[in-house]
């Protein structure tokens, strides 16, 4: 990623909190500035689409529901004009079609980052069934 200088004029309890935090996560003030307007421009464009923190890191979620990541096998080449569609996954999922079309219109928009999650999570799961399948006493496949 190309990065360009800004200077931006903050007030003073705004830079000490940065600094703060930046601290407690071990990033640098520039670090969290970029990732924070990112995320705000986001959520800005994408409204229910919120960044959490977890285990395997920061990453964009449905409020009060799942990651986006979560979402893609009932999602993936769904139409976003198809209103039945839609109303059917939200009714399985037990959420709002509101919901679904945000995460619909977010993965559209970031797909390959969406992707990448999936893919980490599906390498995880196999490791994982990989190490539980080793287990003594287990049955084979």
């Amino acid at each position: 990623m190309t990065t360009m200088p800004v200077s931006l004029d903050l007030d003073a309890a705004t830079v000490d909190r940065l600094a703060e935090r930046g601290r407690e996560a071990g990033q640098s003030q520039s670090e969290l500035a970029q990732r924070y307007i990112e995320e705000s421009l986001r959520m800005e464009r994408h409204p229910g689409i919120i960044f959490v923190d977890g285990p395997v890191g920061r990453r964009p979620a449905l409020r009060g529901g799942p990651d986006v990541w979560e979402m893609v096998p009932e999602i993936r080449g769904v139409d976003p004009t198809n209103t039945e569609e839609i109303e059917a996954i939200a009714a399985w999922m037990h959420m709002s079609a509101l919901a679904v079309r945000a995460a619909i219109d977010y993965y559209a928009e970031f797909r390959d980052e969406i992707d990448a999650w999936v893919a980490t999570h599906d390498e995880l799961a196999e490791q994982h069934r990989a190490i539980w399948r080793a287990e003594p006493g287990l049955p084979p496949e």
